[in-house]
């Protein structure tokens, strides 16, 4: 059961203002603070000062909330109501129906099984032999890299350096730990340091920072290497609550998603997951983060199989979770707030906040895979997604 009470709900008319005003007496109980941006208070223009060149304003986009998702975190239970920032009708119904079917077996468990942001600088030289010396010397230079990085940042470490050749060229791969932040800047600068001070000892032609260039595209290398934070999120559903509330059975479950595979496959995609971006995209808009990292973000695999007691085991893998919990536009306006809702405002709670998304991302496909097999997917969005144009445009 529960420990957080349902969403409240109005029969009548379920966006009148003393429906939202029950939510969010709701939300601002669970935050343990009040919630003034989200209720629609102007936000402080200056707040902006570093985020965005010629400002005009602040876009809205109607907020809402899925849940509540159960998640054993590494920073243990969470019950948490999670806010979406969406214009698509039927999807945080979606969401939650996922969340309850989660709940029904005790909740998902949810791990960050990796963390390092990478930045992959490139250096040209004469031919193969100089690269390939060049590499050597990157190498045998990783301990003196590492402390000119620390000159630079107190929150970013560089944990890793790789080299590869290609060519006249040397690929480097040098990998961040960034603290609660998504920290591409900090990254980009320490890259650029230590790209250069190589380049000067190993005379290169040329030298380019981002040489190969993965940052905000899906990539082979992320989805293999992972990139930001690597998450696993699981749950068994017993087969009762997928009957009583999806009407659909664990093999069907489990016979869709491998033809998913297979189509997935003659695709030669990275994201094997279902509606990821959906998900994803929601939760990172209401909380502040660059939502160009979805198409890194969205990529990952979804697994069903059948337990020995005929039960749903579900898993979602997503290797390239890019988000922070300070920094950018996470401390400010509706974005703090909504992170106050998770319980994941401020330093301490980058890896939570991975963890839920990962979690998000499970319910969301559990559920939309539930409804292609029982057929009502298109009746949803009928009945949901009732924002009909009132003329030709």
């Amino acid at each position: 059961m529960s420990d957080l009470p349902r969403i409240p709900r109005s029969a009548s008319d379920d966006y009148a203002p003393e429906a939202l005003a029950a939510r969010r007496a709701l939300l601002e109980r669970v935050a343990g603070r009040a919630l003034g941006h989200v209720a629609g208070a102007p936000v402080d223009a200056a707040s902006a000062r570093g985020n965005i060149e010629n400002l005009v304003g602040f876009a809205q986009v109607p907020l809402g909330i899925a849940g509540p998702l159960r998640v054993d975190t590494t920073a243990g239970l969470r019950e948490v109501y999670v806010p979406m920032a969406t214009n698509e009708g039927a999807l945080v119904a979606s969401y939650s129906r996922g969340m309850r079917l989660l709940a029904a077996g005790g909740g998902a468990r949810a791990r960050v099984v990796r963390e390092g942001l990478s930045q992959h600088p490139m250096l040209v030289y004469d031919g193969l032999r100089e690269a390939l010396e060049a590499g050597a010397v990157a190498r045998a230079s990783e301990l003196e890299f590492a402390e000119l990085v620390a000159t630079t940042t107190r929150h970013g470490k560089l944990v890793r350096l790789e080299t590869d050749v290609l060519g006249c060229r040397l690929l480097l791969r040098l990998v961040f730990t960034t603290g609660d932040a998504i920290g591409i800047n900090m990254a980009a600068r320490a890259a650029d340091l230590v790209s250069a001070e190589l380049a000067r000892r190993t005379n290169a032609r040329e030298r380019y920072v981002h040489g190969q260039d993965v940052e905000k595209r899906a990539n082979a290398r992320a989805a293999l290497e992972g990139r930001g934070r690597s998450v696993v999120a699981e749950a068994v559903v017993p087969r009762t609550a997928l009957a009583e509330l999806a009407r659909v059975t664990p093999e069907q479950l489990v016979a869709i998603q491998a033809t998913y595979a297979t189509g997935f496959a003659q695709l030669g995609t990275q994201n094997w997951l279902v509606q990821a971006a959906n998900g994803l995209a929601a939760v990172l808009l209401a909380c502040g983060q660059d939502v160009a990292y979805l198409t890194e973000c969205a990529q990952g695999q979804l697994d069903f199989r059948v337990t020995p007691a005929g039960d749903l085991y579900a898993s979602a893998t997503l290797p390239s979770l890019l988000v922070g919990t300070v920094g950018g536009g996470s401390q400010k306006g509706t974005a703090a707030e909504c992170l106050a809702v998770l319980g994941c405002a401020g330093a301490g709670h980058a890896n939570t906040f991975a963890e839920l998304l990962g979690a998000t991302v499970l319910a969301g496909d559990l559920s939309l895979m539930a409804s292609f097999c029982a057929h009502e997917f298109v009746a949803a969005h009928e009945r949901l997604g009732r924002n009909r144009p009132t003329h030709e445009g």
